[in-house]
């Protein structure tokens, strides 16, 4: 039997791609957001995360159908948060930094800026 040709081009589906699960509510529950195909970079995901573009992250999943795994990358993405809010003194919403403490590996301590009376 003739095997024909996929209709997606191998090379878009070798990368690691990114999902959010989402806490929509008591009434909604969660679900893993639909997203476009370009916007699954591990990159557009924690800048997604940042300006706020998910409320309620729960989870956060990787994966390769090409190298054939998956894994939860809720941990590292946690700890990318982190490390980048403390590097670029960034404010997080009260459920993105309760997500960060929840789930990074190491025990954060966001830095708020605050201003210094009197210093000059």
């Amino acid at each position: 039997m003739r095997q024909s040709p996929s209709i997606v081009p191998l090379d878009r589906l070798d990368r690691d791609i990114y999902l959010v699960l989402e806490d929509f509510g008591a009434r909604a529950g969660c679900a893993w957001r639909e997203t476009d195909e370009q916007d699954t970079d591990r990159e557009t995901v924690l800048r997604d995360l940042l300006s706020g573009q998910y409320a309620y992250p729960v989870r956060i999943v990787a994966f390769n159908a090409i190298e054939g795994w998956s894994r939860d990358a809720t941990e590292d993405i946690a700890d990318a948060l982190a490390e980048r809010a403390a590097r670029e003194r960034l404010d997080l919403t009260s459920a993105l930094e309760a997500f960060v403490q929840a789930n990074a590996s190491l025990p954060v301590a966001l830095q708020l800026a605050l201003p210094l009376r009197g210093a000059a």
